[in-house]
């Protein structure tokens, strides 16, 4: 900084009510805001000098900028009712560093009076008077505001545009405020004025509608030819992509002949059009009929499709001291295979891990190979045996039919197969409820144990994990039910929830007892396989505050609980609940931590451990909680956003029954014994289209271990310490090795 230069470090506003000293900070201009400490170390670190900008400069004081931000939160005290309000301002200086100071005295606060109306059209006034009480805030006793007037203003023009009145324009609203500063009152007269040289408002039905449908490319070229049909004598349709079968399409266009002209039901034909997710561009406009006596609007419905077919590729990649893992994905899709906005996707998945201590080249040290492909067929509504209700008007219902189709092997331990096939039901009760039922859920799984492992496990009193691991059948039928979804990409204070509730097993009951099969060890068998019945739920809980300045603090729990009943006590492999991984406890690899207390030394031998390596540390409880800071710190870095977190992460996963894992079943009174802790900070770069996110996760105390030995944290600086305890760790769990981090790397946010 120069000599005339000092930095603002404090900002201080006084005599402000509550409910408006977090917005009356927003009107301070940002140049004079106290810095972010980090924000401004990236800047003194690497842009200084440089030419490449990062972080964010120093916020030096300037008089201007604070003479204008008082102006600025007086004008908001005002506008909000405080109609004599004064602010005045002081700076403090010392060692070059500025406190700016705010003080605000609020005086009287105004309140609304009486409102009175000047609505010459009958027709107008009457439907504003028939809605009014669902939408205003202009009543007597309260606050006086001018943003409520604004609002009244636009409800008063939507509200005439959803009745027919398609010229209507919002400079017709005309509220006047008479103010009376002994009082605190306000009377208002709110005119809606007649178009100039008019006596009335004039409505508008709806005629035809034209529908043009552009190739992907959004070019017509002169000479194209072009698909042409007329459904239902209201709709014609131009198909230059000639990829879409118009029939399919007017159930999504909500413009019918002869209804009134509704604002809404232009906005709801869009979005409708947008939510089939096979055009990159809609848009619905119209255009007066050319007889002026009819009122009538001509419907201009003009759309580029996407193109036809896409591929998309993701990837992850977690690793730590020991073992690291990457997960390569892609997807194909078709958007139009039957030329009604079907989606017909292939997404093809594998996954592999590797342990650095394992002797020998790269192939050698592989410890597990996972491999699925999965086909499925998504259309745009409802297909059942029965007729239904259409959920069209709320968002796009869809059925999708898919089977998968996964090879996992676990080095030469365990190898198992599995066949699924689902049928699936979504649909949107309103734009923040969501649901989902699967009605048909199988799986058919083929599994291969090794022989040494399986007679290592049964002379250890561990048969647990055979009934676990074994071939299975499973059907079941869940349903999820979504609130908020569509808010998290925002920055409200919100909260977000999902839950599943799933059943399985009772339909594969019943079909063994009818076809009378033998029993297995006392367990019944369908195809040749053992089934299960059981019943789960997992709930999703998220309460997201927002604290200004793109920052954002957002607390989550995941608890989730299956029980087995009948057939066989254990509940299938894939239908327990793990944790660790990029999306829950971060300092820890999936399906490494718990259950419970268990320490994997309790396994008697190094091949045990090494042979179980994913397949042990599984639970019939879960409960994972979540805490994150979320900030931005730099606007451009090589053309994305880039925004930090840090986070404080807990739970675990127990078993419901002792099923031969020491310390695995879950004890409510050692429940916080039992319940492990990572702390930690990310950085997520965000390219518009999507987010990458890169975390860095610490254990703090883990449940494995016993007494004050759990607190891992004391090992983070003390070298000497930390290198003897992971030396005694490689000796009682060997293969296994201990590491203090976790570096994971994902595609979008963790939650």
């Amino acid at each position: 900084m120069a000599k005339n230069e000092s930095l603002v470090t404090k900002l201080t506003i006084k005599g402000i009510d509550k409910e408006f000293s977090v917005r009356a900070a927003d009107y301070v201009a940002l140049d004079i805001r106290p810095n972010s400490p980090f924000n401004l170390f990236i800047y003194n670190t690497f842009s200084r000098k440089g030419k490449l900008k990062l972080g964010e400069a120093p916020h030096l004081l300037d008089s201007a900028l604070v003479e204008v931000s008082r102006n600025q939160i007086e004008k908001f005290l005002n506008i909000k009712g405080f109609l004599n309000a004064k602010v005045t301002d002081s700076i403090s200086i010392e060692n070059k560093r500025v406190s700016i100071f705010y003080t605000a005295i609020q005086g009287t606060e105004f309140k609304f009076r009486n409102l009175e109306f000047n609505i010459p059209d009958t027709s107008v006034k009457a439907i504003y008077l028939a809605k009014k009480d669902l939408f205003t805030r202009i009543k007597a006793g309260k606050r006086y505001d001018s943003d409520s007037l604004a609002y009244e203003r636009e409800q008063i023009y939507l509200l005439m545009k959803q009745n027919g009145y398609y010229d209507f324009l919002r400079q017709y609203v005309r509220p006047t405020v008479d103010t009376n500063f002994n009082s605190g009152v306000a009377d208002v007269n709110l005119a809606i004025l007649n178009p100039q040289g008019k006596d009335y408002h004039q409505k508008f039905t709806l005629g035809n509608t034209y529908l043009r449908i552009q190739p992907s490319s959004g070019i017509i070229e002169k000479g194209m030819s072009r698909d042409t049909v007329v459904i239902d004598s209201q709709y014609r349709f131009y198909d230059y992509s000639k990829f879409f079968k118009p029939k399919k399409l007017v159930d999504y266009i909500y413009l019918k002949k002869d209804e009134l002209y509704n604002i809404q039901n232009s906005e709801l034909t869009t979005q409708r059009f947008f939510d089939l997710n096979a055009f990159r561009s809609v848009s619905v406009d119209f255009a007066k009929s050319k007889d002026s006596s009819k009122n009538e609007l001509v419907g201009l419905i003009d759309i580029i499709p996407l193109k036809k077919k896409s591929n998309r590729f993701d990837g992850e990649y977690t690793f730590n001291t020991s073992i690291t893992g990457l997960n390569l994905g892609v997807t194909y899709q078709n958007r139009n295979i039957f030329g009604g906005a079907e989606i017909f996707e292939v997404k093809l998945r594998g996954g592999l891990q590797f342990d650095k201590n394992i002797s020998g080249g790269l192939t050698n040290r592989i410890l597990s190979r996972d491999y699925q492909i999965g086909v499925s067929l998504s259309f745009p509504r409802l297909i059942t045996p029965f007729n239904i209700e259409s959920f069209g008007r709320n968002g796009v219902p869809h059925t999708r039919i898919g089977t998968t189709y996964q090879t996992y092997k676990l080095t030469d331990s365990y190898l198992r197969k599995s066949l699924g096939v689902n049928l699936t039901y979504d649909w949107v009760e309103s734009k923040y409820k969501l649901h989902s039922f699967t009605p048909i859920n199988i799986q058919y799984s083929n599994a291969q144990i090794n022989d040494a492992l399986s007679q290592q496990l049964i002379s250890q009193g561990n048969a647990f994990f055979l009934s676990t691991l074994r071939s299975q059948l499973i059907s079941s039928s869940y349903y999820t039910y979504t609130r908020n979804l569509a808010k998290l990409t925002t920055f409200n204070n919100f909260t977000f929830f999902s839950s599943t509730v799933e059943i399985g097993g009772n339909t594969s009951a019943l079909a063994a007892k009818l076809f009378n099969n033998s029993n297995n060890e006392d367990q019944k068998l369908l195809f040749g396989v053992p089934y299960y019945q059981f019943t789960k739920i997992e709930t999703d809980i998220r309460f997201y505050k927002f604290l200004g300045g793109e920052r954002q603090l957002v607390l989550r729990v995941n608890p989730g609980i299956g029980y087995s009943y009948g057939n066989i006590k254990s509940l299938p492999f894939d239908k327990r609940f793990f944790a660790g991984g990029s999306t829950g406890l971060r300092a820890w690899q999936a399906r490494t931590v718990g259950p419970g207390n268990y320490n994997r030394a309790s396994l008697a031998s190094d091949s045990a451990r090494f042979n179980l390596r994913n397949l042990d540390q599984l639970g019939d409880i879960k409960f994972e909680g979540n805490i994150e800071y979320r900030f931005k710190l730099v606007d451009n870095f090589i053309g994305s956003k880039v925004k930090g977190a840090t986070f404080i992460d807990f739970g675990n996963v127990w078993q419901l029954r002792d099923n031969a894992l020491e310390g695995g079943q879950i004890k409510l009174n050692k429940l916080f014994n039992q319940t492990a802790i990572g702390v930690g900070f990310g950085l997520r770069f965000d390219v518009s289209f999507f987010v990458f996110r890169l975390d860095a996760g610490f254990k703090f105390k883990d449940p494995q271990f016993i007494g004050e030995d759990q607190y891992v944290y004391k090992l983070w600086f003390d070298r000497e310490a930390k290198n003897t305890f992971k030396a005694n760790y490689g000796i009682s769990n060997s293969p296994d090795r201990y590491s203090l981090s976790q570096i994971q790397f994902g595609i979008g946010m963790p939650f």
